[in-house]
Order: C-alpha cells, then sequence, then structure tokens
C-alpha cells in the first residue's frame, strides 16, 4: 500500500498529482529548483525539497531525486509526464533503491520511450510507419544523406523526448544544418539526450491517439480515440473525443480489435 510519493516534477502537473494523492489520502512529496520557490505545487505538497541547480537540470538528476525520496520516507515516486517519465534508467533506479515507481515497467518505457526502437517493434508487426532514419542521427552528413532519400519536407524529432520538444520541420536543404543543431540542443536539454532522428513530414495530418491503460496483474483497457490535431509548435492544444474525422468502420474495427490482449503484450 502507497503511503507517500514523491512527485518527480513541477507545475500544473505536479498539483494533478497532489490532487489525486489527497483524494486517496496519500501524503506528497515535493521537489524544486530555485526558480520555481514560489511555485503552487511546493504550497499544495506535504512536504517539499530544493534541489539548488540548473531549474531544467534538477528535474533530471534523478540520484538527488531518489535520495530525496528516501529521505523523506516516499516509498512510491510519480514523474509526471517529461522529464524524466520515459527514461528507463530512472525507473530501474527507482526499483533498485526499493521505491515503486508510478508507471510502465523499464523494458516498456525503454521500447517506446526511445522512439526509433518503437518504430523498429511496429515495423516487425507488420504495421506502416513514416518512412525516416532507422537509427538516431548525430552527424549532419548523414542527416543530408536521409533527407535526400526521403525527400523535403522532413522532420527532426528528439529520439528520446516528446511533448513536441527537440522537434524541427525543414522545408529545404538550407535550413537542415541550423535546425538539425538547434533540435539536439533542446533534446539534450530537456530529456538528458540529444538523439535525433528524421521523418518524412506530413502536413496537415490527421493525429489520432488511443490510449491504452494496463496493471501488472494483466488487466488492459482502452479509452477510446481522441483527435488531437489541433496543436501549436507540436504541442497539442485541444483534444476532441470522440474524433469526428475517423471513420465509424474504423472505429468499430478498432475497438473489435483492442478486446484481444494478446495483441497488447505482443509489445512487450
Amino acid at each position: 500500500m502507497i503511503k507517500k510519493v514523491l512527485i518527480a516534477n513541477r507545475g500544473e502537473v505536479a498539483v494533478r498529482i497532489i490532487r489525486a494523492c489527497k483524494e486517496l489520502d496519500i501524503k506528497t512529496v515535493a521537489i524544486y529548483s530555485e526558480a520555481d520557490m514560489n511555485s503552487l505545487h511546493i504550497k499544495k505538497a506535504d512536504e517539499a525539497y530544493l534541489i539548488p541547480m540548473d531549474p531544467i537540470k534538477a528535474y533530471l538528476d534523478y540520484n538527488k531525486i531518489i535520495n530525496i525520496a528516501k529521505q523523506s520516507g516516499a516509498d512510491a515516486i510519480h514523474p509526471g509526464y517529461g522529464f524524466l517519465s520515459e527514461n528507463h534508467e530512472f525507473a530501474q533506479a527507482c526499483i533498485d533503491a526499493g521505491l515503486t515507481f508510478i508507471g510502465p515497467t523499464p523494458e516498456q518505457i525503454e521500447t517506446f520511450g526511445d522512439k526509433v526502437k518503437a518504430k523498429k517493434v511496429m515495423k516487425s508487426l507488420g504495421l506502416p510507419v513514416v518512412p525516416g532514419s532507422d537509427d538516431p542521427i548525430d552527424k549532419l552528413d548523414d542527416a543530408y544523406d536521409i533527407a535526400e532519400c526521403i525527400g523535403y519536407p522532413i522532420i527532426l524529432k528528439a529520439a528520446y523526448g516528446g511533448g513536441g520538444r527537440g522537434m524541427r520541420v525543414v522545408y529545404k536543404k538550407e535550413d537542415l544544418k541550423s535546425n538539425f543543431e538547434s533540435a539536439r540542443k533542446e533534446s539534450l536539454a530537456f530529456f538528458g539526450k540529444g538523439d535525433i532522428f528524421i521523418e518524412k513530414y506530413i502536413q496537415r495530418p490527421k493525429h489520432i491517439e488511443v490510449q491504452i491503460l494496463a496493471d501488472k496483474y494483466g488487466n488492459v483497457v482502452h479509452l477510446g480515440e481522441r483527435d488531437c490535431s489541433i496543436q501549436r509548435r507540436h504541442q497539442k492544444i485541444i483534444e476532441i473525443t470522440p474524433s469526428p474525422k475517423l471513420d465509424k468502420n474504423v472505429r468499430i474495427k478498432k475497438r473489435i480489435g483492442s478486446t484481444r490482449r494478446d495483441w497488447f503484450f505482443k509489445f512487450y
């Protein structure tokens, strides 16, 4: 039974987790950088601990975060989203320290947190994927070669990122160098790794997601689809459910397929 949770995040994300914990009568521990000393999540949590370093790096130093969790008597860590939420090393370190990591297993995070590896899993299952690089790119010359092969426009993406961070759209060769360098820097700053991969940029697509929840006992459910096509800077602004653009037959087929637990567990 979880009695105290350290929230390895900040701002609104942390506030939402704190609210859920209070409803479950679970104590909360917040962490914060010096830049967040007046943040609301510090006031809402039962305890708060300062990590005196760079405002971004403070939320990425998982050794310090785990030490604070143990010092405060927390028995679980919730990563929220962004920062360390897709870092399998952090999840494993929590487990090794005797803490419950509230989220997927390290193996699942390693597979799906690494966008390149996730694409390889999808391809191995016969699912269609957007053309692009098969491995992370760290050399500009390789980026030029791949871009010429799949054709412009292309999009640069952080291999270990999300939330629109570390993404750049490139419409012509002359703009590739500057965007490649800035995408790598942003990825390194926000996710601790500068790995970039390249995909063909699909203009004006429909972005439709299906969220899946599963627990360690083998229970799996889906929450229907959400249309996330309205975005700004590759970050979702409005989510609509059910999607007004999803074909009825596709939706029925999806729901029938989602009742089959076997396809879900193939991913793991």
